[in-house]
């Protein structure tokens, strides 16, 4: 891939070491209605973040965000695509756009709760960038499917890339996008592939078995940016030991050759072996352990600046609330130990929202989330066969060796 030149511009010196959540109830108004993207996951990981207390502890700011202007917004999508989305709201009739289907049905306010989502996320990148924090978290974030002129996959305004849009407005010059949601993050993708500033990786579960279908291995990025797409389309079924083997086969190399100045993360929980739309079989655990891997390679190589939003998840109850805690747990410094307990005025505020629910007891599956590193050559499995398919799409392009483990 091209390298970009130069170095960190801009008010992203040392800065800050905080961490800022960007927060407001405003932005549960992001509501399909009778929908699996039910905004209830948000608010009860925001309960249970407050009830652990990593909300209030020294170092973590609260922000109230603003929509994204039309501005930010057309950086990334069609103005058209925008005046859609404004009208279509008020016909229930309406069709085009990707909009008025059942992934991606109208509803009031669809603009402006939209567009906060996406300022949301905009605003964490901004501070992130201009040394204002050293982290930033966007739990309602992440929809990483809606595409410059469409929406897709319960996705409206994309607001990842509306925010690598900005940030590459500020100036940054290398921005690295790391996506581990159970779909394949082809939004994002899409809007950079011709981007040689942006790479973007993804983990995803096969588009032979999955929504949206793309995310193979030979998508490595348009002509000018060969190299700026990785994806790793890991076969259904896969548990932790093999998901983090892929992980940790890729991303890193990848990353430590591109050099970025900041780290994007989607960290979409219906990974998870309890989702119910999708079939790769995570624990609580696993998920854990990337947070972890995502913010020590954030340190190591981007001087800790990481923006990490949420994105898909529709276990309500029994995984995203504990899985998006211990994101939010990571990014400000503390860290929850698996076996804690839920606390019970949470518990009680989740049976009483999702009645019928299975309420988790404990931060934890009970599953060690230990893996054997990726290896070359023997008898591969699958997961084995899906790493050295993205390794020899990709690493060369990069200057690596697909073959030798230390790349």
């Amino acid at each position: 891939m091209p390298e970009a030149t130069g170095e960190m511009t801009g008010g992203t010196g040392q800065g800050s070491d905080a961490t800022l959540v960007v927060w407001d109830e405003r932005l549960l108004a992001y509501d399909l209605g009778d929908h699996p993207l039910d905004p209830v996951r948000v608010e009860l990981t925001i309960a249970l973040a407050r009830e652990f207390g990593l909300l209030d502890r020294a170092g973590v700011r609260l922000l109230t965000p603003e929509p994204a202007d039309d501005a930010a917004l057309t950086r990334v999508h069609r103005p058209d695509y925008l005046d859609a989305v404004r009208v279509a709201h008020e016909d229930p009739f309406f069709s085009g756009y990707g909009l008025g289907t059942p992934d991606n049905p109208t509803f009031a306010g669809m603009h402006e709760a939209s567009a906060l989502v996406a300022g949301a996320t905009m605003a964490a990148a901004e501070a992130v960038w201009r040394g204002d924090a050293r982290r930033a978290v966007n739990v309602s974030g992440g929809l990483h499917h809606a595409m410059a002129d469409r929406a897709a996959g319960f996705c409206v305004y994309n607001d990842p890339a509306v925010a690598i849009a900005r940030l590459l407005d500020l100036g940054a010059e290398r921005v690295a996008y790391v996506d581990i949601d159970v779909h394949h993050g082809d939004g994002v993708q899409e809007i950079f592939y011709d981007d040689p500033r942006v790479l973007t990786i993804s983990l995803h579960e096969t588009p032979l078995a999955l929504f949206p279908g793309t995310g193979f291995p030979d998508e490595v990025g348009g002509p000018a940016a060969q190299g700026g797409a990785a994806n790793v389309a890991l076969p259904s079924g896969t548990g932790d030991a093999g998901w983090l083997r892929a992980f940790h086969a890729v991303v890193p190399s990848l990353l430590r050759a591109f050099r970025p100045q900041l780290l994007v993360t989607q960290c979409g929980a219906d990974a998870h072996r309890l989702d119910p739309l999708a079939d790769l079989g995570l624990s609580v655990d696993g998920q854990r352990a990337a947070y972890l891997a995502l913010r020590a390679l954030a340190d190591e190589l981007c001087d800790g600046r990481w923006v990490a939003t949420g994105g898909g998840g529709y276990a309500l109850v029994e995984v995203v609330p504990r899985a998006w805690t211990h994101l939010l747990a990571v990014a400000v410094g503390a860290p929850l130990h698996p076996a804690t307990l839920t606390p019970p005025r949470w518990r009680a505020l989740a049976a009483a929202r999702c009645p019928g629910r299975q309420v988790p007891l404990r931060m934890t599956d009970d599953v060690d989330p230990d893996f054997v590193p990726w290896q070359p050559g023997g008898d591969p499995d699958p997961v084995d066969r899906a790493i050295m398919a993205t390794r020899k799409a990709v690493f060369p392009l990069h200057g690596l060796d697909p073959h030798d483990p230390r790349d």
